[in-house]
């Protein structure tokens, strides 16, 4: 597996401890919140099913700006082999 040395930025996880914090955020945007979150450390990446779950949420127009702000931010710290 490639090594991934990309991580979240400041503003990034900022805005995913809101969300997770946030009684009125939906599942998945307290999904990607977290996921976004556990990629601070440069030793994790995106797993399969989550990089599903954040090219769906980038494609509908059904979810909000910040939903897909974690969404790209999750996706981009992806496996490129996958």
């Amino acid at each position: 597996m490639s090594k991934n040395t990309k991580v979240t930025s400041k503003k990034i996880a900022s805005q995913a401890a809101s969300t997770l914090s946030d009684s009125k955020a939906s599942k998945t945007a307290k999904t990607l919140a977290a996921s976004a979150l556990s990629q601070k450390s440069p030793n994790k990446q995106t797993g399969a099913q989550l990089e599903s779950l954040a090219s769906t949420v980038l494609k509908s127009s059904k979810y909000n700006e910040n939903t897909k702000e974690l969404a790209a931010s999750v996706l981009s710290q992806s496996n490129k082999a996958r």
